[in-house]
C-alpha cells in the first residue's frame, strides 16, 4: 500500500474482472471522498479467473485511461476488511448497490463490520442505470461461453479475458 496521500475511503471487492459498473462507482466515490483505495481481495466462495496481481494491473490501467490514477490507489489484502481499514487509516467502506436483492447481503456485511469495529461506516452508492444489470459473474459467464465482453469492461480487461478464454478453449 502506498502512503503518498490520505485514504478517505476504501472500495473493496474481488473485481474479477473490473467492470464498467465498478468504474462508475469509483468515479462517484472520488467525487464524494477525494482519495480512495480500491482494495482487491480473493473471494473464497468463488474460483477466481484472474490472479490478484492481474486484477490490480487491469484496474490501474483502467484508472489511468479514465484519468483517475491521481485520486485512486490500488492495493490487495487478505483477511478481515476492518483490519485492512485500520492499516489504511480509513473508517469508510464504499459498496455498490445495483438491485434491492444486493441490499440484504450488503446490509448484513455492513452490520457485521460495524460490530467488529464500531467506528467503521459503509456508504452505499448506486451505479448509473446503464450498469445496474452488470456484474463480474455475468461477464465471466459471457466470456466463458465465447461471447464478446468488450462493452461491459474496460479494454484491458476485455483483452485479458479474450486471451484467457482463448487459451482455455485450446486446452480442451
Amino acid at each position: 500500500m502506498k502512503k503518498n496521500s490520505k485514504i478517505a475511503a476504501v472500495y473493496p471487492g474481488s473485481f474479477d474482472p473490473i467492470t464498467n459498473g465498478h468504474l462508475d462507482i469509483i468515479e462517484r466515490a472520488t467525487k464524494l471522498f477525494g482519495n480512495i483505495m480500491v482494495a482487491v481481495s480473493e473471494n473464497y466462495q468463488k474460483r477466481g479467473t484472474l490472479s490478484v496481481p492481474e486484477r490490480k494491473n487491469l484496474i490501474e490501467l483502467a484508472l489511468e485511461t479514465r484519468g483517475l490514477k491521481s485520486r485512486v490507489q490500488v492495493d490487495s489484502f487478505d483477511g478481515l476488511l476492518v483490519d485492512y481499514l485500520k492499516r489504511c487509516g480509513s473508517r469508510i467502506v464504499i459498496r455498490g448497490l445495483r438491485f434491492v436483492s444486493d441490499f440484504e447481503n450488503e446490509f448484513q456485511m455492513a452490520l457485521l463490520n460495524r460490530h467488529l469495529d464500531p467506528g467503521m461506516e459503509t456508504v452505499f452508492l448506486m451505479p448509473d442505470e446503464k450498469n445496474t444489470y452488470l456484474s463480474s459473474s455475468i461477464v465471466r459467464e459471457i466470456a466463458h461461453l465465447g461471447g464478446d465482453v468488450s462493452i461491459f469492461v474496460p479494454p484491458g480487461a476485455s483483452k485479458a479475458f479474450q486471451k484467457k478464454f482463448t487459451k482455455t478453449k485450446h486446452r480442451k
